[in-house]
């Protein structure tokens, strides 16, 4: 930055804002803001936007991702009604079982399916939890239904990174 250049954190993670992950640096003593970061959340955004405006979503993720969501203008739901045009999937460490079965029933129709990163895990204070292309390949397995994938190493995620 100190001689003109610009450079981007850019993770996969879709469980946490922006806004989090700012704060997070700040307190490390590394100056940031939410335009040095690209999430496969603002990523998934940007992807919706573009091919499905104003069309409803099904949010399968945390609070923070439906919000995010939210707040970028998609219109999404969280819980299974008539209209829905497709789900969009990210990591979800608030899981239920209501989610998952609302999301097998929902799959069960030829709707677009959108999932913000391929990842099998997440690093954890003790190791790994599975992640959103683990929780991907269970609905595959249950209802032969494959996500489109946003995140690293995707090429949409890295189109996003190259026009930001």
């Amino acid at each position: 930055k100190k001689n003109g250049g610009r450079y981007l954190f850019v993770t996969n993670n879709s469980s946490k804002s922006t806004e989090v992950y700012v704060s997070k640096l700040n307190k490390l003593g590394i100056e940031a803001t939410s335009e040095d970061f690209l999430t496969s959340t603002n990523a998934t955004i940007l992807y919706i936007k573009n091919k499905f405006p104003g069309r409803k979503f099904y949010s399968f993720g945390t609070e923070s991702f439906t919000k995010q969501l939210r707040e970028a203008g998609i219109n999404v739901v969280t819980d299974r009604e008539d209209g829905i045009f497709g789900i969009v999937m990210g990591n979800d460490n608030e899981l239920t079982f209501k989610k998952l079965e609302d999301a097998c029933i929902l799959l069960l129709e030829d709707i677009p399916y959108i999932a913000t990163n391929p990842d099998w895990v997440c690093p954890t204070s003790f190791g790994y939890v599975p992640d959103c292309g683990s929780m991907c390949r269970g609905y595959e397995l249950a209802t032969g239904k494959r996500p489109i994938f946003i995140g690293k190493p995707e090429p949409t995620m890295i189109e996003v990174v190259t026009e930001r």
